[in-house]
Formats: C-alpha cells, structure tokens, sequence
C-alpha cells in the first residue's frame, strides 16, 4: 500500500509538470519551486516548532495554539506550511510564524529532505491532515507529532475493516487532541489510546479580539448592517428579494467565497446597480451605499463585530456550511441554508434558538423582515449564540499543558 501510494504522488507530480495549468492548480505547483529557498532561512541554533494546515480555515483553528507557544517559548522558530494556496496566498497567515511555505509533495525523499533540513522539536497537524511518507518519517526519527482539533466519525476509513494501514498512520501520533467524546470513543475501539479530549480551539480563536477596520465604520456609519459571509450563488438566489426590498436605515456587506473575476461579475449583476466592490468603492461614498461586495480575503471574520444580523453561507446548496462561530461570537443572530445537519455547532444553535435555517425566499424575506423590525429578537438570539460560544471555550489551554508537560 505504501509503495502504491508513493507512486501514485510521483506519477501526479509528474503529470502535472507537463499539462497546462492556471489559477489554484497552478499556483500549487509554482509555489512549492520555492519551499527549499524558504526554508534556508531557518537558523541552525533555533528549535523549531512547525504547524501544518490544509488551508485558512484550519490555520484559524490552529492559531490560538500557535500563539500560546509563541508567548510560553519565545526564542523558538515557528514555521507554518499549507497545503492549499487558499491558506498560503492570505497575507495574514505570514503574520504570526517567522516563515511561512507549503507543504511539499509528499514523496519520500522530498519528505526526509524537507524534515533533515528542519529537525523539528515537534510537529503540529490540525484536524484532518494524515500524509503517509509525512507521517512515517517524523515517526522513524522520533519527533514529537500531535493532532490539533481531530474530528473523527465512524464513516472514515480508519475504522473500515480494510483500513489497517490507515489506522497505523494514527499510531504514528505521539498524542492526539480530539473536540469530542465520540472521536476519543472511535479511536480507543481501534487500539488508539493516546488521545485527549480538548474541544474545538475554533471557540478560542473567534473570542480573541478582531482587527478595526475602519472602512466597516464609515459604511455602517449609523445604519445597522447584515454580514452575508462565505456565500455562494444559491445563497444570493434565496437573499436577492431581500435584498432588494431592504428598508431604509440598513445596508447589507456580502463576502463571497470565491473571488475571481467571473464570479464577481455574476454576483455584481444578481445586486442592485447600486451596490459596490470594496476594492474599487471611493471611501467618502460608502455611507450611501445600500450594498458593499468584500471581494478580498482575510477581513470578513474582523466584519461581524460590525453586524446586527448574519447570513453563512454554503448550506443552502452542496458546499459545505461556513464558519457560524465568527458572527456567534459577535454576539448577532444567524441565518444558515438547510443543508446543515453535518455541522454539530449549527445542529445545537438551531436547537437553542440562536440559529434559524431558511430554505426559499420566502423563508429569507419572512426571518430578515423579523429580525430587523425586532430589536428584542436579535439581542435574545445573539446573546444565546455568544453564550454558547463562551461556554465551548478552553481547548487551548487544554493542549498547552500537554504539550508543556511533554517538552
């Protein structure tokens, strides 16, 4: 199996060195031409301390933990690589760590070269990145490897009867954070004891406090704002009534998920001839703008705190719901998709009231109008979703003693 697999990566590798490429594809590929000039800038007489994320989203998930070891270990070198250049190409992410790069192909020899010239004092992966060579090479020479934020459902190949060689790469962890009981359950029933349930370091990073942004100041001005976050077209098909009859006295700022021209232009023509791009809008103009389109990465989580009501977008097709944590804990009530019974947090704020699943634009007309006409509602149903938030807090401190006591 190790052989098939490692030959799989080569054979992907060298294909896509001779098919055309263009946008992510290719930025993928250019940018690990760069991973051996990034890291000759790692000094020789500093530990290091390396965190590994498939994206943003799970950078997010990892910062706060990054961050504790930063303020308990200064004198380290911390090095954050990704996978995805969606991660890698946000500027914030080369904030934090002292050198951020991807991750290389994960081919054995890329892969002890990559780890020879690191020596790493310990590896941090977050939440689902199991790369095989990656895996078996920090094992084979003893470094210290943890799972940050594992999620784990019976579903996954680990717990199939076929999937022995899958449940040996978890062997290989020297400990591994779970966010909950049913993840610990799973993998004590597969001889994977070392294991600690932490919770989700999400509920830390979405209380830490966001940029100010002063563009979000001038265009809410005295207005109150809905914060359409992460959407897609099936979300704008199902808001476009309501947004179209917005009242006066509100305003709507809406983060697509994706940014790319043809996308823009799409969105830009679903809105009111009104509505404007916050790369090209003047400044002095924003408080008359009824729409403001985010079309740049990086500042929506830092928008919520701006907000009066949210929409997350992606469950209202097939995507996946986004992020609903960064605008619970700003304290503002949600409007998700109907396709949210795979996101436990939504399942829960949906119980409790915070959270309300719309599924046409009748339902998006009918709770918007609601929302903004009662003050009343939006403060009960944020404060619910900053209450749970609050009390899902913790998972960072949990892992730091750990990985402390481990040192």
């Amino acid at each position: 199996m190790q052989l098939l697999y490692s030959f799989v990566v080569r054979l992907v590798r060298g294909l896509l060195t001779f098919i055309p490429l263009s946008g992510k594809t290719k930025q993928f590929v250019e940018g690990r031409k760069h991973i051996w000039n990034d890291i000759k800038k790692i000094p020789n007489n500093k530990s290091v301390i390396w965190m590994h994320c498939a994206s943003l989203g799970e950078y997010e998930q990892g910062l706060p933990v990054l961050k504790s070891l930063q303020a308990e270990d200064p004198d380290s070198f911390y090095l954050v690589t990704f996978f995805s250049p969606s991660g890698y190409h946000v500027k914030k992410a080369h904030q934090v760590a002292d050198l951020t790069t991807y991750l290389p192909w994960d081919n054995r020899s890329d892969i002890r070269r990559f780890i020879n010239h690191l020596q790493p004092a310990k590896v941090l992966f977050i939440k689902y990145e199991f790369w095989p060579n990656l895996l078996r090479e920090l094992h084979k020479q003893q470094v210290p490897t943890y799972l940050i934020a594992g999620l784990f459902q019976s579903s996954q190949v680990f717990f199939k009867p076929w999937g022995g060689w899958f449940r040996n790469l978890l062997r290989g962890f020297t400990h591994i954070f779970v966010q909950d009981e049913e993840s610990q359950q799973l993998l004590n029933k597969i001889g994977i004891t070392q294991n600690t349930v932490s919770g989700d370091t999400r509920f830390d990073r979405v209380q830490q406090q966001k940029e100010d942004l002063s563009f979000m100041k001038t265009f809410v001005g005295d207005r109150k704002c809905i914060v359409a976050g992460s959407t897609w077209s099936q979300d704008i098909d199902v808001l476009k009534e309501a947004i179209d009859h917005t009242p006066k006295g509100w305003c709507w700022l809406i983060a697509p998920h994706e940014i790319n021209k043809q996308q823009l232009l799409n969105l830009m023509g679903q809105l009111p001839s009104s509505a404007q791009r916050y790369t090209t809008a003047e400044k002095h103009n924003l408080p008359e703008v009824p729409v403001l389109v985010l079309d740049t990465v990086g500042l929506l989580s830092s928008c919520y705190q701006y907000g009066h009501i949210a929409y997350v977008g992606g469950a209202m097709g097939g995507s996946g719901l986004h992020n609903i944590l960064e605008p619970a804990a700003a304290g503002l009530p949600v409007l998700v998709g109907k396709n949210y019974h795979q996101f436990p947090e939504a399942v829960d704020l949906i119980k409790k009231g915070g959270v309300i699943s719309i599924s046409t634009k009748t339902d998006a007309t009918k709770y918007l109008n609601s929302l903004m006409q009662n003050p009343s509602e939006r403060g009960e149903k944020g404060t619910v979703n900053l209450s749970y938030i609050t009390s899902k807090a913790g998972a960072t401190e949990t892992i730091i003693k750990l990985l402390s006591a481990n040192a």
